[in-house]
C-alpha cells in the first residue's frame, strides 16, 4: 500500500516550472518517437501496477474493484492505445485550399498542430487516475512538457502515483507537484501555456482568474446539477436501474451523476417501487455491509451531503436516509414530494448517493425547471417519443446528452467531453485532447514569381488598379450561381480565358 501523501516544497515549484520550460525549448518532447515512447511508458505504469492501484483506490474511498477498473484503469489504458495507434495521423499537417482567387492563387496553405509549451494539469479525487492521466496522455501526445497536480484528497492513490511516476517518466519533461491550497496557489502564480482543471465551479473560477493574469488559456471540467427527465412512455424497470447506476456508481461522486430526476407524474409510484427493488437486488437489505457500494471520500464531503438532506425545506425520504459519519457512509437515498421552490437540496450539486425526484405534467414544465438552473455537464432523457426528445434537445443546454441511459456517453472517447457555462469550458478525450493541447498554426508558402500580377496591390494606388481588383476579388452572389449552375464550368472557362488574355497584355 502506498504511503501517506507527502506535499511538495513550495520552494521547488519555481525550479520545476523553469526546468520544464527549458526542456520544452530543447524540442525533445515534440519528437514523435519521444511522444510514443512516453505514452507507452504511461501505459506500463498503470498496467504493471494495476493491483496496487486497486488497493489504493479502496483505501481512499472503498471503491469496488470493478468500478476502479472501468472508471480509472481501463480508460487510461484505452486512451494510451488510441494515441499509439493514431498519433501519426493526428500530427500530419493539413493542407487547405486557398479561397482567394488571385492574390493567393499560387500559395500553399497548411495548418500545423504545434505543441503549446508547458501545461499544468489539476487532477480530481473522485477518479484520480482517469481525471489526472487522461489529460496527461493528450498533453504528451501533443508534444508538451507537463506538471500534474494530483488531488491531495485521494491521498493514497496520489501517493502511489507519485512513487511510480519517476520510475517510468522523464522527470525533466513531466513532473508531479503534490499539495493542498498553498501549493496550488503557488503553482498558479507562474505562467503556463495551458491550464487544465477538473473540479468544482467555485475553484474553477479561482483557476480562471489566476490564468487571466498571464493570458493563459484554460480547460475547465466542472459539474453542476445534471437532470434526468423521464417521460410517461418508458420501461420503468429499465429506467430505474439505469438511473440507479448513474447515481450510485462511485457512491454518487461523479460530475456526470444524475443529480435529480424529473419524472412524469403518472410514473412516480412505479419508479419508487422499481428503484427500491434495484437497491435491494444490488446491495442487499443493508447496503452498508455491501462490498459494492463506495464511501464518501472525506468527512467534509460527508457533511456536505448530510447538510443538504437534513436542512432541506421540503420532501420525504421514501428510501434510505441512513448515515454513519465514522464510516463516511450515506445510504442509497430517494427523496420525493419536493417543491419546485426547494432551494437547499436543489441548490448545490449533491455529489453523493442521494436522489431527489420531482414530478411534472407537461414537458414544458420540466424544461422550464431545468432552464432556471445553470447549464449542466450532462442531461439525461428517458423517452420513446422522438418528438419529446427533440423538444427537450432544442430547448435546453448542456455539456452533453445521453438518451435512455446514464454515464456511458462519458466513457465513449470518440465523443468530445466537456461542459458549457458554469459546467465548464473546452473539451477533451481522444482526438479532442490533441486539439486542446495544440495550437493550430497557419502557414502560407508563396513563390517568388508573378510579381507583375502582385503589383496591383502596391502604391501608388490608382483607379485602374482598384477597378481591376474589384473585378478579380468580387464576392457578388452571381459568382456562386455560376459555380453551381449546369453551365457554370463553361462560363468559368470563358472567364478564365478572358482573364489570361487581359493579364498577358499587361505582362
Amino acid at each position: 500500500m502506498a504511503t501517506p501523501l507527502e506535499y511538495s516544497s513550495i520552494e521547488t515549484i519555481e525550479d520545476s516550472v523553469s526546468c520544464l520550460r527549458g526542456a520544452f525549448i530543447s524540442g525533445k518532447s515534440r519528437l514523435v518517437t519521444w511522444r510514443k515512447y512516453y505514452i507507452q511508458r504511461l501505459y506500463d505504469l498503470v498496467k504493471e501496477n494495476e493491483d496496487r492501484f486497486y488497493d489504493a483506490l479502496a483505501k481512499d474511498m472503498k471503491k469496488p474493484r470493478l468500478e476502479a477498473f472501468i472508471g480509472d484503469i481501463s480508460p487510461v489504458l484505452e486512451e494510451c492505445v488510441y494515441y499509439l495507434d493514431n498519433i501519426d495521423n493526428l500530427m500530419k499537417d493539413k493542407k487547405v485550399k486557398a479561397r482567394s482567387r488571385v492574390t493567393n492563387a499560387t500559395a500553399t496553405n497548411v495548418i500545423r498542430k504545434d505543441a503549446l509549451g508547458l501545461v499544468l494539469i489539476f487532477g480530481a479525487w473522485n477518479f484520480p487516475l482517469q481525471l489526472t492521466l487522461i489529460p496527461l496522455v493528450g498533453a504528451i501526445a501533443a508534444g508538451n512538457t507537463v506538471i500534474i497536480k494530483p488531488s491531495e484528497i485521494s491521498a493514497y492513490t496520489s501517493a502511489l502515483l507519485t512513487e511510480l511516476f519517476p520510475l517510468y517518466m522523464d522527470s525533466n519533461m513531466y513532473r508531479i507537484v503534490n499539495g493542498g491550497v498553498d501549493e496550488s496557489t503557488a503553482l498558479l502564480t507562474h505562467h503556463f501555456d495551458h491550464i487544465f482543471y477538473t473540479g468544482s465551479t467555485r475553484v474553477g473560477k479561482i483557476v480562471m482568474t489566476a490564468a487571466a493574469k498571464h493570458l493563459t488559456p484554460v480547460t475547465l471540467e466542472l459539474g453542476g446539477k445534471c437532470p434526468a427527465i423521464v417521460t410517461e412512455d418508458v420501461d420503468i424497470d429499465t429506467v430505474a436501474q439505469r438511473i440507479a447506476f448513474g447515481k450510485f456508481y462511485n457512491g454518487g461522486q461523479a460530475c456526470v451523476a444524475a443529480d435529480y430526476v424529473l419524472i412524469h407524474e403518472s410514473q412516480l409510484d412505479a419508479f419508487i417501487a422499481s428503484f427500491g427493488r434495484t437497491i435491494k437486488k444490488w446491495f442487499g437489505d443493508n447496503p452498508q455491509n455491501s462490498q459494492d457500494f463506495a464511501r464518501m471520500i472525506s468527512d467534509t464531503h460527508f457533511d456536505h451531503v448530510a447538510r443538504l438532506v437534513n436542512s432541506r425545506e421540503s420532501g420525504d425520504i421514501v428510501i434510505g436516509g441512513g448515515m454513519d459519519r465514522d464510516e463516511k457512509y450515506i445510504a442509497p437515498t430517494l427523496i420525493t414530494n419536493l417543491d419546485y421552490s426547494e432551494s437547499v437540496l436543489m441548490g448545490d450539486e449533491i455529489f453523493g448517493p442521494v436522489l431527489p425526484v420531482l414530478t411534472f405534467k407537461k414537458i414544458r414544465d420540466a424544461v422550464n425547471y431545468v432552464n432556471k438552473k445553470h447549464a449542466p455537464l450532462a442531461l439525461y432523457i428517458f423517452s420513446k417519443n422522438q418528438k419529446a426528445i427533440d423538444r427537450i434537445l432544442t430547448t435546453t443546454q448542456s455539456g452533453g446528452v445521453l438518451i435512455n441511459d446514464t454515464l456511458m456517453h462519458q466513457a465513449e472517447y470518440a465523443l468530445p467531453f466537456g461542459g458549457i457555462g458554469h459546467s465548464g469550458m473546452g473539451n477533451y478525450h481522444g482526438a479532442k485532447s490533441f486539439d486542446t493541447f495544440t495550437h493550430e498554426r497557419s502557414i502560407m508558402v508563396k513563390k517568388q514569381r508573378l510579381e507583375s500580377l502582385m503589383g496591383v496591390r502596391y502604391p501608388p494606388y490608382t483607379a485602374k488598379n482598384l477597378s481591376l481588383l474589384r473585378r478579380l476579388l468580387s464576392t457578388h452572389p452571381w459568382i456562386y450561381y455560376y459555380k453551381i449552375h449546369k453551365t457554370g464550368s463553361r462560363v468559368s472557362l470563358i472567364l478564365a480565358i478572358i482573364l489570361i488574355v487581359f493579364l498577358r497584355q499587361r505582362w
